[in-house]
């Protein structure tokens, strides 16, 4: 306590914040701040910085000590917001997932939804069949490096770059298949476009995973995407609520509400920790809102308590899906160039470098291959016999329904895949540069991991342990946890039986003290009814009004003629 309230009073002695925010190609932006600085003059300088327009699908996020995700408020001060001391450290996601990706109006929008969604691919968020994970990959290869060229492309080039969490050698040879034979000639525009209409079609487009335990204690995944609210829970996705059927979402401590109002349906799941129910409640707010209304102007504030209790109180600030898709049918400039440099292998671990860089100032659209590009390229021609570096494969045939079949199905249960849907699978950070250790120091003392990726898995949990045993944890250990977990359950348990006997009595009290208001007015009012000139008959009564009742009433009065006189003579 006394730390943090040192901090604090340092903090306020500063003027100026260092804040570094992590883009979608990884580079970094760095500016100060001012120490009122609300969080959309931060999100001003960003886009300006990127020359980025249609910049409603975009938030910055961030993690606090405790490692738990939050999206920055625009309306609030960043200093308030911010549990870390500074340098404050954050990144750009997209935040809202543009329904139809390849429609978006400006090729720049694009290429930032598009460097997302690979993310998303390499992080184990997206899931697809075979078929389509080669589709996506080699897009991702015909955007980045060009055309196959036999002379600078050898025997297993697909092999050395990391596209997903868990590779096979079939996969990767059809990965340089695809490339080599369908996609020549295709600019890096063109490949991006077709990138995003193949993962807008996947089951899990626009999923930002929350993990959850349904009432039986089973993990689940909650996440809000373009189209509605969605649960996956092992390899299936057992509940889909289109938006215009969620009636409201509310959160109480560690439990989250879902009320649709399709067949009176109430869900119920239990968050790890209050503050990540409340940041799933939040984005569950913001995300109906969103793609939900017609117009800004219909968003209201939303609480999530009951009758009695104040509770948590939030309101969506910004346009909603329908205003920005008008607001981009009247952009008319001259499309910002994009410079795309290529991936760069790895041989010595299994990670991608989401390669590509944007600049603030104008850039020429080159198709060569970059010169870090071709070395590399080089040094696999050499290298064109060794064994590759893959991660071990669990499966490969995930067998997803198609987006109009979901948009049907409602709340249907659904195969998503042949295995669990697990994000936290990919443990390998995105790269840091060498040049940006004394930033990932500075992170570590903040309470922010290193990578900024890795918010992503503390959010998801990384297990030590995961339901077919796949970690190798011993029986020992198992049981343990389970122990561990049903003596924790009790305990919650009993402090909410114990939370709601306090609340009804509290709400018995005030109740009482509210209508022995009622009462006394009404027997000392005018009003002739037989019950009340019962009560005023009575001694007790007498007592009251002339002890009690008439001293308060004429003190009160003298008080008004005395505030009267004041501004009267004023």
């Amino acid at each position: 306590m006394l730390s943090r309230f040192m901090s604090g009073s340092i903090r306020n002695l500063e003027r100026e914040y260092s804040c570094t925010v992590r883009l979608l190609d990884d580079t970094e932006y760095t500016c100060s701040i001012q120490r009122d600085a609300k969080g959309q003059y931060l999100f001003d300088l960003i886009c300006h910085h990127l020359n980025l327009l249609e910049k409603d699908y975009f938030g910055i996020r961030y993690v606090d000590p405790d490692k738990q995700r939050h999206w920055l408020e625009f309306t609030k001060s960043i200093a308030k917001q911010m549990k870390s001391q500074p340098p404050f450290t954050m990144c750009l996601r997209v935040k809202f997932y543009p329904p139809d990706p390849a429609a978006l109006k400006e090729e720049i929008t694009r290429y930032l939804v598009f460097l997302q969604i690979k993310r998303d691919l390499y992080h184990g968020r997206l899931l697809c069949k075979t078929s389509d994970a080669a589709m996506l990959a080699a897009h991702i290869l015909q955007a980045e490096i060009g055309d196959y060229d036999p002379g600078k492309h050898p025997e297993g080039y697909s092999s050395k770059f990391q596209f997903f969490p868990k590779h096979s050698e079939k996969l990767e040879r059809l990965i340089a298949d695809i490339h080599k034979r369908e996609l020549i000639g295709q600019t890096p525009e063109t490949s991006e476009r077709n990138f995003l209409q193949k993962a807008q079609m996947l089951e899990t487009y626009g999923v930002d995973p929350h993990p959850c335990k349904d009432v039986s204690g089973n993990p689940a995944f909650l996440a809000f995407t373009p189209f509605g609210f969605v649960v996956l829970q092992g390899n299936k996705r057992v509940h889909f609520l289109k938006w215009n059927e969620v009636t409201k979402l509310k959160f109480e401590g560690k439990t989250f509400h879902i009320y649709a109002n399709q067949k009176e349906i109430i869900l119920t799941y239990f968050a790890p920790t209050p503050e990540a129910c409340k940041h799933l409640w939040k984005c569950g707010v913001e995300n109906q809102a969103f793609y939900k209304l017609e117009k800004s102007s219909q968003v209201r504030t939303v609480s999530s308590s009951n009758l009695f209790f104040k509770g948590s109180r939030f309101r969506y600030s910004g346009r909603v899906a329908k205003e920005v898709m008008e607001q981009s049918a009247k952009i008319k400039r001259e499309p910002p160039e994009i410079h795309r440099a290529g991936l760069v292998p790895s041989r010595s671990c299994p990670s991608i470098t989401h390669g590509p860089r944007l600049s603030s100032v104008p850039r020429t659209r080159r198709r060569a291959v970059h010169i870090s590009i071709m070395e590399g390229l080089e040094s696999l021609r050499d290298s064109a016999h060794s064994t590759p570096v893959r991660s071990v494969s669990h499966g490969e045939s995930f067998i997803p329904r198609s987006r109009s079949q979901a948009a049907d199905g409602g709340e249907g249960m659904a195969v998503i895949s042949d295995e669990a849907y697990s994000p936290s699978d990919s443990v390998l950070p995105t790269p840091v540069a060498e040049h940006s250790m004394e930033l990932a120091i500075s992170r570590q003392i903040n309470g922010a991991p290193c990578s900024i990726e890795e918010e992503k898995e503390s959010e998801a949990g990384t297990p030590t342990q995961r339901e077919g045993g796949d970690f190798g944890v011993d029986g020992r250990a198992e049981k343990e946890g389970a122990g561990g977990d049903s003596a924790l359950s009790e305990v919650e348990q009993v402090n909410k039986f114990v939370l709601s006997v306090l609340r009804l009595l509290l709400v018995t009290i005030g109740l009482l003290f509210v209508l022995l208001l009622l009462l006394i007015i009404l027997t000392e009012s005018d009003l002739d009814i037989a019950f009340l000139r019962d009560i005023r008959q009575t001694p007790e009564f007498e007592q009251f009004h002339y002890e009690y009742f008439c001293p308060l009433r004429r003190w009160f009065a003298c008080k008004l003629r005395w505030v009267g006189g004041l501004l009267i003579n004023k």
